[in-house]
């Protein structure tokens, strides 16, 4: 069976199913032929009509099954993993946001702690093939050495969100190593795309341009010392998640089943390329030249010049290569979300 080959005699649970990268996710599954058990809770820590759309598009799948609830009841994972019996679990289900973790710190707990815990206790009392889940590249905390590799340090996180996403693969290696159960986690770098999450820049940036509003760039108006960042469109992301669901760490007694992965570009741009990206992409959609109205501010505490990763070791596993341009891959969210807001 190849890296992206999936079997599709396996039962795939998907929790986040109606966010961004759990929709895509599913939708790959379903279109291979797999049984999907979707799991969200639908929050409304950003418009939750996105997420009712995403699931929308799935609905129409006859091997898809949705489930409304909280990964901090554990009743309820417990009785889908009893009814179910999935052979791949794959965790995306987080509060995200790392400024949203300092006004709202009790709901990265309950979800990204408690609801993580939950998981491994169901898959170590209910055997799967696979459990995949979600870390981030905030792990990486003020590292000032690029790309960031899998080896590096990762003891100083500087938010409560990305402290959570460290406890997760601490939380992983330790029931992995106890309990012998494959585990991967992913330590995703900034996913971009169609039906993407609001609170992300490039959304956000053009709902201000279509309010009339300024966009806020923090680098100072310095064009020459401009901030890098690694962007990967959701096609790309999904592709690698598919080719490690069929490459499972093995199950054996001597070795802890754990890994940890980069998922990214290895491609930073400029955050100014990508603003002219999406400026030019804006104009092929809307048929006439678009440049937003920007105000330059200081560069935020905190803030790194460079995050990207480095996908060397992805790429060695399973021949991870993301392909698809910022030039393109904003051109398909731009031509999404003029589209589906009927912009005029």
């Amino acid at each position: 069976m190849s890296y992206n080959e999936l079997d599709i005699n396996k039962t795939y649970v998907v929790t986040g199913a109606a966010g961004f990268i759990g929709y895509f996710l599913s939708k790959r599954l379903l279109e291979q032929g797999c049984k999907v058990i979707g799991f969200d809770n639908l929050n409304d820590y950003y418009d939750a009509n996105l997420k009712y759309a995403r699931l929308e598009n799935l609905k129409p799948f006859k091997k898809f099954t949705f489930i409304k609830g909280d990964l901090s009841d554990n009743d309820v994972i417990t009785k889908i993993f009893v009814e179910y019996k999935p052979n791949v679990v794959i965790n995306l289900a987080a509060q995200a946001g790392v400024r949203y973790s300092i006004e709202n710190p009790d709901v990265y707990i309950q979800s990204n702690i408690i609801g993580f815990y939950n998981i491994l206790e169901a898959c170590r009392h209910n055997p799967v093939d696979h459990l995949v889940y979600a870390s981030s590249s905030s792990v990486y905390g003020s590292n000032k050495k690029v790309p960031f590799e899998e080896t590096d340090f990762v003891d100083h996180p500087v938010s409560l969100y990305a402290a959570t996403k460290k406890s997760n693969e601490l939380m992983a290696y330790t029931y992995s190593h106890l309990y012998n159960i494959p585990t991967t986690g992913l330590r995703f770098f900034t996913v971009y795309g169609p039906m993407g999450r609001p609170d992300m820049a490039y959304f956000g940036f053009t709902d201000k341009y279509f309010k009339g509003e300024s966009i806020r760039i923090f680098n100072n108006g310095d064009f020459e010392h401009d901030l890098y960042r690694d962007f990967t469109y959701i096609d790309d992301i999904v592709e690698g998640i598919v080719r490690l669901l069929n490459n499972s760490p093995e199950k054996t007694g001597e070795v802890t089943a754990h890994r940890v992965y980069n998922i990214g570009n290895n491609k930073p741009e400029k955050l100014m390329t990508f603003i002219g990206a999406l400026e030019n992409a804006l104009s092929n959609a809307l048929g006439r030249a678009v440049e937003f109205d920007k105000i330059y501010e200081p560069i935020k505490p905190g803030d790194v010049p460079a995050t990207y990763a480095s996908t060397d070791k992805l790429q060695e596993a399973v021949g991870f290569k993301p392909e698809i341009s910022i030039e393109v891959g904003l051109q398909k969210f731009i031509d999404w979300y003029v589209k589906y807001y009927k912009v005029k």
